[in-house]
């Protein structure tokens, strides 16, 4: 089993915890490949106009969500840690190589644990202040994380084609 890097404190912290009905080396895929990504990573109708993944640490890790009226939301940050099958960290504090972000608001730790072929799917948002965590609660977090891991499974599911 994967430990868990920080012991997430209700204060500061989101968690999402759940055991998944697809194995870890195809999450793994649909975390780590820009083209998977796009297909489930912000709830439905919205979309992912583009993402770019530098999986390394200092590499970049970015987004632009498009609402259904078509208004554009980029996103970007940087890969902190990353341990295969096992662990994505990544943050919006710092920006591709290390830079600081003018606008920091949380850092995000995705662990995978392999339980045959099934994964435990734990994802904690790690705020610096208890006001952003709100913030982010508020915005939706448990609903709008829950809802794109579903999207994910379905994904999963459907036979998409690991891309190598």
């Amino acid at each position: 089993m994967t430990s868990l890097i920080i012991k997430p404190d209700p204060k500061y912290d989101l968690v999402l915890d759940r055991e998944i009905d697809v194995p870890v080396d195809l999450v793994w895929k649909a975390w780590t490949t820009p083209e998977h990504l796009k297909h489930w990573f912000v709830p439905k109708p919205w979309t992912i106009k583009s993402c770019v993944i530098d999986l390394r640490p200092g590499g970049e890790f970015s987004s632009v969500m498009r609402s259904p009226e078509g208004d554009e939301f980029p996103n970007s940050g940087c890969y902190l840690d990353i341990v295969p099958l096992k662990r994505l960290v990544f943050t919006d504090t710092l920006l591709p190589g290390y830079r600081p972000s003018p606008n920091p608001f949380f850092t995000a730790v995705l662990d995978l644990t392999a339980k045959g072929d099934r994964t435990q799917y734990t994802a904690t948002a790690i705020h610096g202040t208890e006001e952003s965590r709100q913030k982010h609660e508020e915005m939706g977090f448990h609903g709008g994380w829950g809802t794109v891991l579903e999207q994910m499974v379905e994904f999963i599911k459907a036979g998409f084609k690991p891309v190598a």
